[in-house]
């Protein structure tokens, strides 16, 4: 019998049949999660919004090493597109995304220019000014974003594109589709950003910022470019988010407490992995629900709900440092071992220099 773990090399039959039979597994999962009640799918489609919003936190602070208590406010930015130019212009809703997305780009950028001279906590410091600005901006902007009353979609002008398939009564299965759809995006570019040449850079920046600029790495560019794209797929989030809630308030949805709530399932699932998000996502919806029934009478929800949140963060810190998906690889590790596959464009040896002749007639012997 062979010893474990089973070895399978990146590149050969038994790797492709365990990609494909992972993939439909998920895909499986996912249509049977599709006929459930429309409560539970609406609770999956805030999962996989989460997931999206969390995947970009992971970008910046997992890959990179950006530590950013901010991006509730991308989330926020994201949603208010949506809702402003949904309510204020008469936009479709889908439209409304890739102006959302090139606007948090481009703050995300602009917010990321000070990381070039801090970090880490300092860092972090900058980031959670932005994100105690972003519901104050939303009150003083009141004419276009509604102030602190809020900002309400009308149902109507939600209701699903006619190309889609879905009616007007189908908008949360619509969403649902929407929302796992883009997840799996997201997730698509992520694994290929890292596996890339710039997730080599992210990575080297984040472990040793002098080595990496030893090395020929543009940090500033990095940094920037990084923090923007981040702020962009946070940004995404909040696009799918509007559309979801249909009611935005910057006390409700967009405080610290969002932030707070990024950062708490990133570690949750595991930061610098590439389904933590989704993971930690989970925990971030289920947790509080999960909690209300158990709540006691003198003891509010959100505390009740706070407390598990602590106790999960403190048993996973020491328990598996690397957060859920981290402990569950290192777990599957014993089994089953994926390693990279040999290269193929290996140079050949150059060949060994022929002999010098000793013998009579060499240079130095007389002939």
């Amino acid at each position: 019998m062979k010893s474990l773990p089973y070895v399978i090399t990146r590149g050969t039959w038994a790797h492709r049949v365990l990609i494909l039979s992972v993939a439909a597994l998920v895909v499986l999962a996912v249509l049977w999660a599709s006929g459930l009640a429309q409560f539970r799918v609406a609770q999956l489609t805030s999962v996989f919004i989460y997931a999206i919003a969390i995947s970009g936190l992971n970008l910046a602070t997992g890959y990179t090493g950006l530590l950013s208590i901010g991006h509730s406010a991308f989330f926020g930015l994201g949603a208010y597109t949506t809702g402003v130019l949904v309510m204020k212009y008469n936009w479709d809703p889908l439209s409304t995304v890739v102006p959302a997305i090139i606007l948090c780009f481009i703050v995300g950028f602009l917010i990321g220019l000070p990381a070039l001279r801090i970090r880490g906590l300092y860092l972090a410091l900058v980031t959670l000014a932005v994100g105690v600005a972003f519901p104050e901006l939303v009150r003083r902007f009141d004419d276009l974003t509604g102030g602190a009353r809020g900002l309400v979609i009308r149902r109507r002008l939600l209701n699903p594109p006619p190309w889609s398939g879905f009616s007007a009564g189908q908008r949360d299965a619509w969403l649902f589709w929407l929302s796992a759809v883009l997840l799996g995006i997201v997730l698509f570019g992520v694994h290929n950003l890292v596996r890339s040449r710039a997730g080599l850079a992210m990575i080297a920046t984040r472990d040793n910022e002098i080595a990496a600029a030893a090395s020929g790495i543009r940090v500033a560019v990095v940094k920037t470019s990084i923090f923007g794209l981040s702020g962009a797929v946070t940004g995404l989030a909040g696009c799918l988010f509007a559309m979801y809630l249909a009611a935005l308030s910057p006390d409700g949805s967009f405080t610290l407490l969002k932030s707070i709530e990024f950062i708490t399932g990133l570690v949750i699932g595991g930061a610098a992995t590439r389904t933590g998000p989704v993971v930690g996502a989970f925990a971030v919806v289920y947790i509080p629900y999960f909690t209300a029934n158990l709540n006691p009478s003198n003891v509010s929800q959100g505390q009740l709900s706070g407390v598990l949140f602590g106790l999960a963060l403190i048993l996973i810190i020491f328990l598996m440092p690397d957060g859920l998906v981290g402990g569950i690889s290192r777990l599957s590790g014993r089994f089953v071992h994926v390693r990279p596959a040999a290269p193929s464009n290996t140079p050949t040896p150059p060949p060994a220099p022929a002999p010098v002749p000793t013998g009579a007639g060499s240079r130095g012997e007389p002939s």
